[in-house]
Order: C-alpha cells, then sequence, then structure tokens
C-alpha cells in the first residue's frame, strides 16, 4: 500500500508519500509562493526521489479544510484530479485533524487552531487514546471568547497547536489559565505525512464524492445570499 498525501489548505504546502507504517518521503515549504504552481513540481519531484511510480500509488489523502478558501480549494481539486486518473481512493482528511496529531504525545486534550479572522478561529477538540486521534468537538468556526470559556468546563489541561496561536495566546491564557499549554513552535505546523497515516485508517471515497469543507461561507458568497434575499 503505497499512499500519497496533500496539504495545501493553509500556509504551508506538505506531500509526503508512506508505504505501509513507514515514511518514505515529505516535502514541506512554509514560503509565501503560489500552491497552485509549485504542487504539483513538489508531488512530481517527490515520487522521482522515492523512485515511485504514479501507477503505484494505491490511495490518495488530502487535508480538505478548513483553512485558505483558495488553499483547500487547490488541494482537493489536485487530489480529486490525481486519483480520479490512476482509478485509486481519495481520503479526505479534516486539517485541524491533521495539525492535532502533532500533540501526539500529550495526554490531555489537544486544541488546534486557525485564524478566522475578527475574532474567530477554525478549531476542534481533539485527543489521543493510545495511537488513535479521537475528534471530541467537531471542527467549527466559532468566536475564540465563547471557545476558550466553554473549554474550561473541561477537566484537563489542553494544548493549543498552530501557528495562529500566537495571535490568540493573551485571551486564551487570560481565561483559561494554567490549563492552557502552549505547544512548542515545531509542533506548530501540520506534517503531511501523519496527514497520511491518519487517512489511511479511515473510510475511503471516490474522487466525485470528495468535497472541500470550509466550515463557512465565503465573504462573496454570504454577500450574495444576502442580496437575493433583499431582492425577494
Amino acid at each position: 500500500m503505497t499512499i500519497l498525501s496533500i496539504d495545501t489548505s493553509n500556509y504551508p504546502l506538505g506531500v509526503a508519500l508512506i508505504e505501509e507504517d513507514k515514511v518514505i518521503g515529505e516535502y514541506i515549504t512554509y514560503i509565501k509562493k503560489n500552491h497552485s504552481v509549485r504542487a504539483m513540481p513538489a508531488i512530481e519531484q517527490l515520487l522521482k526521489d522515492c523512485g515511485i511510480e504514479a501507477n503505484d500509488l494505491t490511495k490518495v489523502v488530502v487535508a480538505n479544510g478548513p483553512g485558505s478558501y483558495t488553499g483547500v480549494r487547490i488541494g482537493v481539486t489536485l487530489a480529486k484530479t490525481l486519483a480520479w486518473s490512476l482509478g485509486i481512493p481519495l481520503i479526505p482528511v479534516s486539517s485541524l485533524a491533521t495539525l492535532a496529531s502533532s500533540g501526539r504525545y500529550f495526554t490531555g486534550y489537544i486544541v488546534p487552531l486557525f485564524d478566522a479572522r475578527r475574532g474567530q478561529v477554525y478549531t476542534g477538540l481533539y485527543e489521543f487514546q493510545g495511537d488513535q486521534l479521537i475528534c471530541v468537538e467537531d471542527d467549527c468556526n466559532v468566536l475564540l471568547e465563547e471557545w476558550v470559556t466553554k473549554l474550561k468546563d473541561f477537566n484537563k489541561d489542553i494544548l493549543f497547536v498552530g501557528n495562529d496561536v500566537a495571535l490568540h495566546e493573551s485571551m486564551i491564557m487570560e481565561v483559561l489559565g494554567k490549563q492552557a499549554k502552549i505547544a512548542p513552535f515545531v509542533s506548530h505546523n501540520p506534517r503531511p505525512s501523519e496527514l497520511a497515516f491518519i487517512g489511511s485508517g479511515l473510510k475511503e471515497a471516490s474522487a466525485h464524492e470528495v468535497l472541500p469543507n470550509y466550515i463557512r461561507m465565503a465573504e462573496a458568497e454570504v454577500k450574495w445570499l444576502e442580496s437575493q434575499k433583499n431582492s425577494e
């Protein structure tokens, strides 16, 4: 079983190859360049370096959001195209779950976090039970103040992970105090190899069934719906 994973849902660009329970290659960058231009060349280079042909792939796993609208769309479209053209299954995985996996050895709850502007965040609540990542509270788009207030009722330490945690650290610590733990810098970016491992244990889908999971509508969609409502 050879799995290719693709994550362009946020600032980092990541692709990885795993065989069974072993990582055979991983490519990650953190530079501000268009994922649409760089993602496919990154996949081609990874396959070449690892001596893997596209026809050797048995599954494709993609981070299908939430995150950047453009980034999510690029990754899902690319993954769907590859899976369809190769005739292999496609497995969507939450971008937040992928980020949460960086807290694998933390014994409490894990909160992955992406900034969604205007005081809002994309987030969820996870924990590891053995080697299994469990979703405790579904991914959501919520005001950070409401979210951390809700988290006070949980009776375990809570690890916050993600590059955007720094934007909200003062409020997190103000509300949760010592209950909140901030992950070290190296844990703040999702690993495409972890994405592949998570996806390997999830239900397979056809390329046509997989859609981006934006959680909330883009601003243009909201304005369009408002204009339609006002014209009635």
